[in-house]
């Protein structure tokens, strides 16, 4: 039986995943330099391990996850085409995905640090994600 700490921080790492995935997909068609939509492939590919990881993860204890808030995605999804409607660039889309980043960054860290009972697997995934995050932030820089 996994703790409730595990669970939870299971379903919200499986949630900002999804959130995370659901941006890159939302953004890629945008992307003009071929570059930068490589950099988005191979993190989109990276991003949907982790929820593989994370849904299989949540299936051995007996849990479905967590789909992101609704309101949250709609915010996003709202945020990042009015953006890229107003000002459809490479710099655009590099600067919401930015931010993105950094949001998931600081959430995640957040959920490391309340649900501190977790299971060490768990938290290795948590990492992985962060690790993910922070590459990808990183990578897309130069197109800020």
């Amino acid at each position: 039986m996994a703790s409730p700490d595990t669970v939870k921080l299971l379903k919200e790492c499986n949630s900002g995943i999804k959130m995370g995935i659901d941006a890159i997909e939302e953004i890629l068609p945008s992307v003009k330099d071929g570059h930068f939509q490589e950099i988005l492939h191979n993190s989109l590919k990276e991003h949907k391990k982790l929820e593989a990881d994370t849904e299989e993860a949540l299936n051995r204890i007996g849990d479905d996850g967590k789909e992101p808030h609704k309101i949250a995605k709609g915010m996003a999804w709202f945020k990042t085409n009015v953006m890229m409607t107003m000002e459809k660039t490479d710099e655009t889309a590099a600067d919401l995905l930015t931010d993105g980043c950094h949001m998931g960054i600081k959430s995640i860290n957040k959920y490391l640090n309340q649900y501190k009972d977790a299971d060490e697997d768990v938290k290795g995934i948590v990492k992985d994600i962060i690790e993910v995050e922070e590459n990808l932030a990183q990578k897309i820089r130069v197109y800020l």
